[in-house]
């Protein structure tokens, strides 16, 4: 049991180790991880009596 918890351990480790590499490696290989910039208007109906 605690050889297993162990390799989850290092297992885990390494997922957190790659999804940071793949952050920073990322944009040079075509993924783009910026939030689109198009603005978005809404007209608003208050209902004040």
């Amino acid at each position: 049991m605690r050889r297993l918890i162990k390799y989850l351990v290092y297992l885990a480790v390494l997922a957190a180790i790659g999804l940071v590499g793949y952050a920073y490696v990322g944009p040079w290989f075509g993924a783009d991880f910026r939030a689109p910039s198009t603005e978005v208007r809404k007209p608003v109906v208050l209902n004040a009596d």
